[in-house]
């Protein structure tokens, strides 16, 4: 089943996710991706997703990797509709995004 049948539709994290313009941070954000370079890219819903969740809740880059993992909320939010077992990223994925982003695009999110 989809996490989107199986969650609290009234849950914070879950009406926030809706409504959010996720489109926005896709178009602000898909220079900083290229096609050919190392590993295929995270979706930019899952790293700005991950962020947003890491400065509510005030976690390292590290815990909130490892928290994703075990709330299927924070996995809604971030745009997976079906339960992950798996980490999504690499902590130091995030450090290498924020800093690929710059403190403007930072603000952005």
């Amino acid at each position: 089943m989809r996490l989107s049948e199986q969650l609290n539709p009234k849950h914070p994290l879950f009406l926030l996710a809706q409504a959010i313009d996720w489109s926005y941070f896709e178009r602000e954000f898909v220079r900083f991706y290229r096609a050919k370079l190392g590993h295929p890219p995270k979706p930019i819903r899952l790293m700005a997703g991950l962020l947003m969740v890491q400065h509510m809740e005030g976690l390292s880059h590290e815990r909130v990797v490892e928290l994703w993992v075990e709330n299927p909320y924070w996995q809604h939010f971030c745009g997976f509709d079906h339960l992950q077992w798996e980490l999504p990223i690499h902590p130091s994925s995030l450090t290498r995004w924020r800093k690929r982003l710059g403190p403007g695009g930072v603000e952005k999110i």
